[in-house]
């Protein structure tokens, strides 16, 4: 386990950073142009436009002296151009860097399990850079979902604390939110209880150009509802009876559905388990349904299994996605739903910033300092 506190004091960038959350003792051999080493990885993510303006050739100028030629690199377009971006991509992997530092975050008292824990196969600059690239990939697809129309629910089913919130969090991380929506419900009310069981779900499918991410969804019925006993046997056999039909529903109107399975084992769900018990920031994910999950551990296989039987139609098959490694299941998840749609990238015409109007005889109102947030930091 790292200081977090004490390690951010001496890493000023992201390379430093990957390389200090590795452990490694190569850190004061990284160059001052060490954020460059994965700019040059993720060249590719980089729209043509960004490309042109990192890589601008600049028309020959006098030679400058030393004492003028940082004030005239800084004071060049292209260069205020190069560290606004620079900047930029900087600040986007650092939202990607959060959420792995708080994979990596362990309580005291399982310290000794993480260390006989198996590390991830996947070493930390190759997943950023596969992570990166898919990320570009999905933008593509959602832009292709908006254009053509497209239809698209995916249902992430799966052992609890297997990931798939995990993979939710990196696929919508730089998506629309108001075209790729998330659906995870609450336990059914009173009322919803006494509807025809699919009417809950109805309403969050998706309108033409919209993609929908059910974390859980009708298959509750098949798992936690049919093990902890708040579903009849007869009401199971007929959610099996109903289902097939309704998603060749779905698939009749031309509704995209992909259905995955997360599968870990029960020496790493327990850890996963512990981890949250012991970390105040992760015991939100814990509820009572979880904690029986670990006792009812067979009894879930087993009606997982009659679940994948009975409910994998060609028109909307399952797929089992294997998360004790979670960088892979990632990886493997995001790369697998891209080659279930067939999209292309979209043209777009060229985006000109206009001009700002400026009025000479607009002055701006000097508003009162209670309106502003205090600056802690």
């Amino acid at each position: 386990m790292v200081n977090i506190r004490a390690g951010f004091k001496h890493v000023v960038n992201l390379s430093r950073l990957i390389v200090w959350l590795q452990g490694s003792n190569d850190i004061e051999q990284l160059s001052t142009c060490e954020f460059r080493v994965l700019n040059r990885q993720t060249s590719q993510i980089r729209s043509p436009k960004m490309q042109g303006l990192m890589t601008k050739k600049q028309s020959p100028k006098p030679r400058a002296t030393k004492s003028t030629a940082k004030s005239a690199s800084a004071a060049t377009p292209d260069a205020g151009a190069r560290d606004w971006i620079d900047a930029e991509l900087e600040d986007s992997f650092d939202e990607e860097l959060e959420l792995e530092i708080d994979d990596h975050r362990a309580p005291f008292d399982v310290k000794d399990l993480m260390r006989k824990r198996k590390k991830s196969e996947i070493d930390r600059k190759t997943y950023f850079h596969e992570l990166f690239r898919l990320q570009t990939e999905l933008i593509k697809l959602q832009d292709w979902v908006q254009h053509t129309g497209y239809r698209l629910v995916v249902v992430f089913e799966g052992r609890d604390a297997a990931g798939k919130g995990g993979v939710i969090k990196r696929i919508t991380q730089r998506l629309n939110p108001r075209v790729c929506r998330v659906v995870a419900l609450p336990a059914p009310t009173d009322r919803e209880k006494n509807q025809w069981y699919f009417q809950r779900y109805v309403p969050y499918l998706p309108a033409a150009g919209e993609m929908v991410l059910f974390d859980r969804s009708w298959y509750n019925r098949a798992g936690v509802e049919r093990v902890m006993g708040f579903a009849s046997p007869d009401q199971v056999e007929e959610f099996f009876h109903d289902v097939p039909e309704f998603e060749r529903m779905l698939a009749r109107s031309g509704t995209k559905l992909i259905k995955y399975w997360f599968s870990i084992t029960d020496e790493e769900q327990q850890l996963r388990f512990l981890m949250r018990i012991h970390d105040p920031m992760k015991q939100w994910k814990l509820s009572p349904m979880d904690l029986q999950s670990r006792v009812r551990w067979e009894q879930y296989t087993k009606a997982k299994e009659e679940m994948l039987e009975r409910t994998n139609i060609p028109e909307a098959p399952w797929y089992i996605v294997e998360g004790n490694d979670k960088k892979r299941a990632r990886l493997n998840c995001i790369q697998h739903l891209l080659d279930q749609v067939p999209y292309d990238e979209i043209p777009h015409d060229p985006i000109d910033l206009p001009d700002r109007v400026f009025n000479p005889k607009y002055e701006r109102k000097v508003l009162p300092k209670h309106l502003y947030v205090k600056k802690v930091y």
